[in-house]
């Protein structure tokens, strides 16, 4: 999607396409050395969080977004892989609630994310949607993606909200099978386009269609799930260059 990725490592996991069997968080100071070493170096133009590892690592990385508070911040709220594994506590998930949502520019999350996130005890348990965005939206982020491929229906429904409501809603086709890497490929796709200088729901848009069209030639390489086909345009821009020659 024309950027340059630069990793910040947070943790090790031992997984395959059937799941993540155990996850070791990087040292905090040693995510903000990584971090801070590139920035220093580097202009950035978005900042795109995945799996933080720890509630410390999420401390830490909050004070690093402090400094920076004109780049967009896209923040997938990694709590559980897709067969279910833990990915955070709940001390990390209050932390991502407290310090890194009210720097974001965009949350991802899928609907069972945005419950966990949303919920304050368990008189909130399942929550509608719309209150799950809003009160994410309180916390201080600027809109809220809340995916629906956890939900019942032959469509998928991804909903973009903002203070003012909800900004655009977005229908795709269900698709068969389960995919290894679905909300990270939308949230690193809405940061590319957010870097490229659309305006969120513009942005918000082109990642969806992109994610869509990576998820439909997904592969499944192992005895597990899909994993989307992130450079399914090259192949169709050779497949049509192949039967324009033939």
């Amino acid at each position: 999607m024309g950027c340059h990725p630069l990793s910040v490592v947070t943790a090790l996991t031992v997984q395959d396409t059937r799941g993540v069997e155990a996850l070791l968080a990087i040292d905090a100071d040693w995510v903000s050395e990584q971090a801070r070493a590139l920035l220093e170096d580097i202009p950035v133009a978005a900042f795109k969080l995945g799996v933080l590892g720890s509630a410390e690592n999420a401390a830490a990385i909050a004070d690093v977004l402090e400094d920076y508070p004109d780049v967009p911040v896209i923040l997938d709220p990694v709590i559980a892989s897709g067969r279910g594994d833990a990915l955070a506590d709940d001390v990390l998930v209050d932390t991502l609630c407290s310090l890194i949502v009210p720097q974001s520019t965009i949350v991802t999350p899928n609907s069972l994310e945005a419950r966990r996130l949303a919920e304050d005890d368990l008189e909130d348990e399942g929550l509608d949607l719309d209150s799950c965005a809003q009160r994410l939206l309180a916390m201080g982020c600027d809109y809220v993606l809340i995916t629906g491929t956890h939900e019942l229906g032959a469509e998928v429904v991804n909903t973009l909200y903002a203070d003012s409501g909800i900004v655009r809603a977005d229908r795709w086709p269900r698709l068969a099978g389960s995919y290894h890497g679905s909300g990270c490929t939308l949230a690193a796709a809405i940061a590319a386009a957010l870097a490229n200088g659309l305006g969120v729901p513009e942005a918000v848009r082109d990642a969806q269609e992109y994610t869509w069209q990576a998820l439909a030639g997904g592969f499944r390489p192992g005895m597990g799930q899909l994993l989307p086909d992130r450079f399914f345009w090259a192949r169709e821009v050779g497949g049509q260059e192949d039967e324009a020659a033939a």
